[in-house]
């Protein structure tokens, strides 16, 4: 899962990208608002943590634009104002979220999680597909109670899978969403990840449709 960060404060932000990627996530960030809301309009992301008091362009103004221009990615607020009308005024210009500085990092973390889930239409932060169990908090996958250990790289591919399921996922919306801006995998990359977690599973949940991309559904009669 990928998750953009802006935010002006340096050590803040360092902050929330070490504690997003210890827990999973693909992170960019971007310094002031102008960076940002280009960012958050050009490239495609999972959630967004968003500061209001940005440089160049204010954060309400980039909520703004971005869902003006149709984008509906989550976006969390993270922010010191804490006057009501503050929030008011971000939850309508389209924000999910509002969590007020200071604050735990874990805090920020676990709300991000649930922002992602509801997204993707999950109430849970465990997700089934047959007898496999993905808990999305924990970082954990297990098939009928047995633990099955995965790399980040392949959780995270994993992750965005199930949290999709029953639609094909194309290679380039992979790309997109699990790996940063600044990462350039090789062409085969995702074939031999997705073929190491297949293996790994031992469970056919992860189909390849030739030319579209992949997708995750249990069949009937799995075991």
């Amino acid at each position: 899962m990928r998750v953009l960060v802006v935010e002006d404060e340096p050590q803040l932000t360092l902050a929330l990208e070490r504690a997003l990627e210890a827990a999973g996530f693909a992170v960019d960030t971007a310094y002031d608002g102008e960076d940002g809301w280009h960012l958050g309009d050009t490239e495609s992301y999972d959630a967004v943590i968003l500061d209001l008091g940005l440089p160049k362009i204010d954060g309400i103004s980039v909520l703004g634009r971005w869902r003006e221009a149709g984008r509906a990615m989550p976006v969390m607020v993270l922010t010191a104002r804490a006057r009501w009308a503050e929030k008011s005024q971000a939850f309508n210009a389209g924000a999910d979220d509002y969590v007020t500085k200071p604050f735990e990092m874990e805090e920020v973390v676990t709300r991000v999680r649930a922002l992602i889930r509801r997204a993707a239409g999950h109430a849970s932060p465990e997700i089934t597909c047959g007898p496999l169990r993905i808990d999305t908090v924990g970082g954990r996958v297990s098939r009928a109670g047995l633990p099955i250990a995965l790399t980040a790289q392949e959780f995270r591919i994993l992750s965005y899978l199930a949290h999709h399921q029953g639609r094909v996922v194309s290679r380039s919306e992979l790309v997109e969403h699990v790996y940063d801006r600044d990462a350039d995998p090789d062409s085969n990359v995702l074939d031999v990840l997705v073929a190491r977690i297949r293996r790994k599973l031992g469970v056919d949940v992860i189909h390849t449709l030739r030319g579209q991309g992949w997708r995750m559904e249990a069949m009937d009669g799995l075991p």
